[in-house]
């Protein structure tokens, strides 16, 4: 059975409209999807390259700047 989303939770929506999955709802899925998540608490491990580096470099500039 699967379980429901909990909006706030589980997810959000952005200033786009598009569903956006929380750091929670990741790490309750146990594993990176490999999509490029912006909650993506597996460091982007099955994201290809070059995307990957990509990622995580814009994940440490914004982490600089808050």
């Amino acid at each position: 059975m699967k379980k429901s989303l909990i909006e706030g939770v589980d997810f959000y929506y952005n200033e786009q409209g598009y569903v956006v999955l929380t750091e929670k709802f990741h790490l309750e899925r146990g594993r990176c999807c490999g999509n490029g998540c912006k909650h993506c608490p597996y460091n982007y491990i099955n994201v290809p390259e070059p995307r990957r580096t990509e990622l995580l470099q814009k994940r440490n500039d914004n982490g600089q700047t808050n």
